[in-house]
Formats: structure tokens, C-alpha cells, sequence
């Protein structure tokens, strides 16, 4: 059984880590650099970074904090926002990028996606996907960081995504982010039981079981959180111990 991973996700506005509830409220949770070298000594397996605002004030990633950032880390390191072309990507990976995410640029013109595997391969095309469960019982497809709305369903666009090249999905659940109530387990499972590639699980940890859940209900590959543990409420080893002890494999 493949070992489960565990994924702090800086999201970066203003060059600053910043939290949200619900896509919303956003505060101040510290300093990118430092809190990517303590995920990193604490065994993270993987970073993200996302950096929020890029594609709504139609700019590029800031190329430069991820030097930084992926000068102090040795674990893998996917970087998101504002990435629209191959040579976007060619800069990032130039930069320290391990990995990079597409969401609203890839939805608009999914032959990126195709371009972005064929260019640097699927492992690298990390597809970030914002969702939320409308009346009707379905998950749509969520663009511009959750301020727009699709008719597409989650999984379909899922499934496109995968068969154009995505390499891993990112699914964050906005009805349940920031909210520290669980991550989205119908949802998840569905991505994680249909499709061929891992799944990242995003959006609404706030204790220890919630990971256990979403890793034993919901068969995701990985957790990604960010306010828990920007905020120290949970600590990476902390968490590891307890997910090794409930007999889910990670890597210690």
C-alpha cells in the first residue's frame, strides 16, 4: 500500500502566507519562506504554493519567493497561479518548482494541459480543481479562486483533465474550507474511486481523525491543510504518529 501524504499549502497574497474560511475573510499566517523550511524539518512530504490572487489581477507567479522558498526545502514543491503557457512553467521548474498546478487557465483552454504533459511530462501537471455541492446534490467546477461559478461537473471535468495529461488532481471543497469540520468525503471518494491518478484531498481539516477519514473513507492519496497547521493547532509529527498507530502508511 502506497504510503499517504501530508501537504501544507501556503497560499500567498502580497508576497505574505494568508488564510481564508470559505474562499473568504482572509488573514495574515506568517512569513512563506520560514513556514516552508519548518514544514520541510518537520516531514512534510510535500509543498504547495499557491498564490491566489495571480490569475484575477492577471499577473504571473511571484518567480522570485519561490527561489527563495525552494532554496530552504528538500521535499517536493508545486507551485500555482496565474500559469497560463509553457514557458510560465519552463520559469517556475527553472526556479525550484518540483511541480506546477493549473486551475482557471486550464479550464478555459484545456489543450494546456496537453501542451504542459507533453512538454514536461504528466508527473509534473498537477490540475487544482475548487468545488462546491450546489442544491441539486452536485459538485460543480468553481473558477477565478471560487468566484465563479461553471455548469460543469467536478467529475467530468476531472476525467477530461486526466485523459488530456493531468498527472494528479488537487480538489479543494469550498463549502468545507477553512471550516475545520472534515474534509469533503462524497466527493473526494468519487475522484479517488474513478480515476487512475492520486488525488489530493483539500478544504476543512481541523483535527487528527479528519485525515484518518479522508484517507480511509474517501481513498484519497494525499491531505493538504493549511491554517492548522500555519497556526500550529496541529503539528506535522504529531499528526504522522497518529495516522501510523490507526495503520494508515506514512512516511516517518
Amino acid at each position: 500500500m502506497l504510503t499517504r501524504r501530508i501537504i501544507p499549502c501556503l497560499d500567498i497574497k502580497d508576497g505574505r502566507t494568508v488564510k481564508g474560511i470559505n474562499f473568504e475573510s482572509i488573514r495574515d499566517a506568517g512569513d512563506p519562506v520560514e513556514l516552508a523550511l519548518l514544514y520541510s524539518e518537520q516531514g512534510a512530504d510535500e509543498l504547495v504554493f499557491l498564490d491566489i490572487t495571480a490569475t484575477v489581477e492577471k499577473r504571473k507567479t511571484l518567480v522570485e519567493l519561490v527561489k527563495r522558498i525552494a532554496a530552504n526545502i528538500n521535499i517536493p514543491f508545486t507551485v500555482g497561479g496565474g500559469i497560463s503557457t509553457v514557458e510560465d512553467v519552463a520559469l517556475l521548474l527553472q526556479n525550484g518548482a518540483d511541480k506546477i498546478s493549473v486551475n482557471t487557465a486550464a479550464f478555459k483552454n484545456p489543450s494546456l494541459i496537453k501542451e504542459l504533459s507533453n512538454a514536461f511530462g504528466s508527473q509534473c501537471v498537477v490540475l487544482a480543481i475548487d468545488t462546491k455541492k450546489e442544491e441539486d446534490g452536485e459538485w460543480y467546477v468553481y473558477l477565478n479562486g471560487g468566484r465563479t461559478k461553471t455548469d460543469t461537473r467536478t467529475i467530468d471535468w476531472a476525467k477530461q483533465a486526466v485523459a488530456l495529461g493531468a498527472g494528479e488532481i488537487l480538489l479543494t471543497s469550498m463549502n468545507n474550507d477553512g471550516t475545520k469540520n472534515g474534509f469533503a468525503l462524497d466527493i473526494t471518494a468519487t475522484l479517488s474511486n474513478t480515476l487512475p491518478v492520486p488525488v489530493i484531498a483539500s478544504g476543512g481539516a481541523g483535527a487528527v481523525i479528519h485525515f484518518k477519514e479522508v484517507f480511509e473513507n474517501a481513498h484519497a492519496d494525499a491531505a493538504l491543510a493549511a491554517s492548522i497547521f500555519h497556526y500550529k493547532e496541529i503539528e506535522i509529527p504529531v499528526l504522522k504518529q497518529y495516522l501510523q498507530q490507526q495503520n494508515i502508511p506514512v512516511r516517518i
